[in-house]
């Protein structure tokens, strides 16, 4: 079973040169530390910031520089600052190559649910709905199950969605997986130690097994 550091190193292995991606808050954020040195990117924030760097060591903080989640950071060489109008036009223009986010639920056709919890206070859903209706390539980073033990890749989603028929790769605790286009999952890898009769019984949606599934490869 990964811990949140090894599933933002395994979606890093996802990141392709010279693409702009926007990272969104909890695991996707820590993404940002383990791009390989040799790609070149640019991470993109909804509040207006182009060109995000590393989370910064404790003598590097600038607590006026920020994210979309309101986490310090730090700019990369070359990087722009700008209005956050303008950051959510190059949103909804398409001009995010990949998309990084969290979740609490995924169906099994590529729905996503990431904001919001009925009965439970939010601060609202942010840039999620711009960013999942504008991305052709959104990978989910997520705990594969509930705090008590529910499948959260699920046949139907029970939360208020965010996105439909969007996610195209989910990174769990205990697997990769991608959404197929005729909807369900397909297992990719399992995390060491975990077996695929784990995954299976802890996916409710339907899911596609081919195979010798082989773990995760974090180098």
């Amino acid at each position: 079973m990964l811990d949140k550091t090894q599933i933002a190193k395994r979606i890093a292995r996802e990141v392709k040169n010279g693409q702009y991606i926007n990272l969104g808050i909890g695991i996707p954020t820590l993404v940002a530390n383990y791009i390989p040195e040799n790609l070149e990117v640019v991470l993109q924030s909804e509040n207006g910031l182009l060109g995000i760097g590393p989370f910064p060591t404790e003598d590097k903080i600038d607590p006026d520089l920020i994210n979309a989640g309101k986490q310090t950071i730090t700019m990369a060489k070359g990087s722009a600052l700008f209005n956050s109008a303008d950051s959510f036009a190059m949103i909804r223009g398409g001009h995010v190559h990949l998309t990084i986010l969290g979740a609490m639920e995924v169906s099994e056709k590529g729905d996503i649910s990431n904001w919001k919890i009925p009965g439970k206070m939010v601060k609202g859903m942010g840039g999620a709905m711009d960013l999942v209706a504008s991305a052709d390539n959104i990978i989910v980073a997520m705990q594969h199950c509930s705090k008590d033990g529910q499948s959260k890749l699920l046949k139907e989603c029970s939360l208020p969605i965010t996105g439909i028929n969007c996610v195209k790769k989910i990174v769990t605790d205990l697997a990769v997986l991608d959404v197929l286009p005729e909807g369900g999952f397909k297992l990719l890898e399992r995390a060491p130690g975990v077996s695929v009769e784990e995954i299976v019984s802890k996916t409710e949606g339907r899911l596609l097994v081919e195979g010798e599934i082989p773990e995760m490869v974090f180098d």
